[in-house]
């Protein structure tokens, strides 16, 4: 199974760090935060690995290489202009491949095991789901047993973690252009092809300065 870290985005809210730097670049505990991806994913064996980039992308592929170092084979897939995140994975589609495929926020921090995600896939989307942090207090989707619904449910709200395998299928009539991943999500949701898992370990969307502390705090508690 291939995997993609989603990297093409401005980090307009961490300036002025992101001005020079693209924020899967910014450090946390001494280490880009897209590092910490590539070396959880090829321990989880994941090897051939997809990035996109935008702003500041040439920084990412002078940064990471062929990936070599970490283990994985690196394929990137530059989209000059952000496409968001649903236009971004269409575009990489073809590097991706016909089957399922696992897809990551490169601002995320977390110690989640992927090797979880080692499974066929019962529908066109599986996601990870995370407790809703004190920033996103509503939360997005419901996980009624295995099944995530659009939040309609009686069921407690839980969090998208940036954290999906995803099928190509799912993509069945975009075209090329900037969209969101969201309304492919909640289509395929009220057709009930979208299964989920809470995710175990700890997790941050690192949005901020502040949560970007609040992972170098982590990082600091497991040393």
């Amino acid at each position: 199974m291939k995997a993609m870290i989603l990297a093409a985005g401005k980090g307009e809210r961490m300036r002025p760090l992101t001005l020079t730097t693209p924020k899967p670049l910014v450090r946390a505990g001494g280490v880009p935060l897209i590092e910490y991806h590539l070396r959880a994913l090829a321990a989880a064996g994941f090897t051939d690995i997809v990035i996109n980039h935008a702003w500041l992308g040439q920084q990412i592929e002078d940064y990471l290489g062929d990936g070599s170092r970490y283990g994985v084979s690196i394929q990137y897939s530059a989209e000059g202009e952000p496409l968001e995140t649903g236009g971004g994975i269409f575009r990489a589609l073809p590097l991706l491949g016909d089957e399922a495929f696992v897809v990551v926020n490169g601002d995320i921090w977390t110690d989640y095991d992927f090797s979880v995600l080692h499974q066929p896939i019962n529908g066109l989307a599986h996601l990870v789901l995370a407790n809703n942090p004190p920033h996103h207090p509503a939360g997005d989707f419901s996980l009624v047993g295995t099944l995530v619904r659009d939040g309609q449910s009686e069921a407690a709200t839980l969090t998208y973690s940036g954290i999906a395998v995803l099928h190509p299928q799912l993509f069945d009539g975009c075209t090329a252009g900037a969209f969101k991943l969201a309304p492919l999500l909640r289509k395929a949701m009220a057709d009930g092809q979208v299964t989920g898992e809470p995710l175990k370990g700890h997790w941050v969307d690192v949005g901020t300065h502040e949560r970007l502390a609040e992972v170098e705090t982590l990082i600091e508690a497991s040393r």
